[in-house]
């Protein structure tokens, strides 16, 4: 602060419109933002249960948070959050055949490629995806806080979710710390 008092003093006014607009602007359009806000609107009671970031050759790919009703233990038997924010830049393809191939590896049933490219986009670094179970064949898909789609296929919270939360991920410290244990 002291730095700005000597550089631009009218930053620091308390009187300065444009400053407070921006500020609140900032902070109402982050994605981060707007992506929390979109959990608590369609799980309810939703509050986080435990957060990790997942490291691929020990570089970090996304910070994961979990949300459940009332920050309750994890429970399949349960709806569920999870909000991914990208730290990396990812293509499309990547993100889809990815996903594809998790749940091949973990012997769970996907849906076709085709379902996962309309609920899929590239991300950039800061961009956040958020992925709802509505029941056991149900996960709706909020990219930036904006719905994109919602997947309807048997089983597929348990398919889809499994890739971080499952018995068989690739980071079982990730998934420990992910469920808040």
């Amino acid at each position: 602060m002291a730095f700005l008092k000597k550089i631009r003093p009218s930053l620091l006014r308390s009187n300065n419109r444009s400053w407070r607009t921006a500020l609140l602007a900032l902070v109402l359009l982050a994605p981060g933002g707007l992506a929390a806000s979109t959990v608590t609107d369609v799980l309810n009671n939703a509050q986080l249960r435990g957060d990790a970031t997942f490291r691929f050759l020990g570089l970090p790919l996304y910070d994961a948070k979990l949300y459940t009703p009332q920050g309750a233990p994890f429970s399949w038997n349960q709806d569920f959050g999870l909000l991914l924010t990208y730290r990396k830049n990812l293509k499309q393809k990547a993100l889809v055949e990815s996903t594809l191939e998790e749940m091949d590896r973990q012997g769970n049933g996907a849906p076709v490629q085709s379902q996962l490219e309309q609920c899929f986009q590239a991300v950039s670094k800061g961009d956040t995806y958020l992925a709802v179970s509505q029941g056991p064949d149900k996960v709706g898909f909020w990219r930036n806080g904006t719905k994109t789609c919602t997947l309807s296929y048997p089983g597929i919270k348990r398919a889809f979710m499994s890739i971080f939360l499952g018995d068989d991920t690739r980071s079982a410290s990730f998934t420990r710390q992910l469920k808040g244990q």
